[in-house]
């Protein structure tokens, strides 16, 4: 295991290690204080732990690795992730998972306004609440909110999947509720589990999609 102090290594000193070839193990990043770019454009099969809150875009661009934030995480946590898994274990700020392409962001705690903005095939469990825009022109992938969500929930959705154990405030532009197959079922099972909340009742949850009437032009839409 291989331990960086943010208070004593400069922290572009501590990411250009991350991106060395060949990186592989354990990592361990202490004494974050609310960094900005924390272990960004990860590329290796690596456990990286950071102890502590982290600021903008922390785990962007991750690929392969897998990232724990031991606190809170701010604008943009694991933006245009590829694939491996970044799992916040206390809050998240607006953006999370923006326009993130593959691999599971776990966020335990609360997500913030437009959560999972323009994803195009991650997918995002939030343990508790989140904000406005959530899913927001959302492209492909899975969403699961285990809390509440608040104004206009999935607006102007594509082909996203939403799972919803609370209410939303609101729905946006397109989104509907949808009926909830048995493969809806089994694959909210997955996710669930897959994310540590293996107890939850699949069969509690609601899913949200796009009505489809935002695909062509309509004479009612126009001004």
């Amino acid at each position: 295991m291989t331990t960086y102090d943010l208070t004593r290594t400069p922290l572009r000193e501590v990411n250009q290690a991350l991106h060395a070839p060949g990186l592989s193990g354990e990592i361990v990043i202490a004494g974050p204080q609310g960094a900005h770019s924390v272990a960004v454009g990860l590329d290796a099969p690596v456990k990286v732990t950071i102890q502590g809150h982290c600021g903008y875009y922390a785990a962007g661009m991750n690929k392969q690795a897998e990232v724990t934030i031991e606190g809170n995480a701010g604008t943009g946590v694991a933006e245009n992730m590829m694939s491996g898994v970044v799992h916040v274990t206390g809050s998240a700020s607006q953006s999370a998972g923006a326009t993130g392409r593959g691999g599971l962001l776990v966020i335990g705690g609360d997500a913030g306004a437009r959560c999972g903005i323009s994803m195009k095939g991650i997918d995002i469990v939030v343990g508790g609440d989140t904000g406005h825009m959530t899913a927001f022109m959302a492209q492909a992938g899975r969403l699961v909110v285990r809390g509440d969500a608040g104004d206009a929930l999935g607006d102007s959705i594509y082909e996203t999947r939403i799972y919803l154990r609370g209410t939303a405030r609101s729905l946006g532009a397109d989104c509907v509720e949808k009926e909830m197959r048995p493969e809806h079922l089994e694959e909210l099972e997955g996710l669930l589990k897959a994310a540590g909340y293996p107890d939850d009742d699949p069969a509690s949850y609601k899913r949200f999609g796009s009505a489809r009437t935002l695909y062509h032009f309509h004479a009612d839409n126009s001004y």
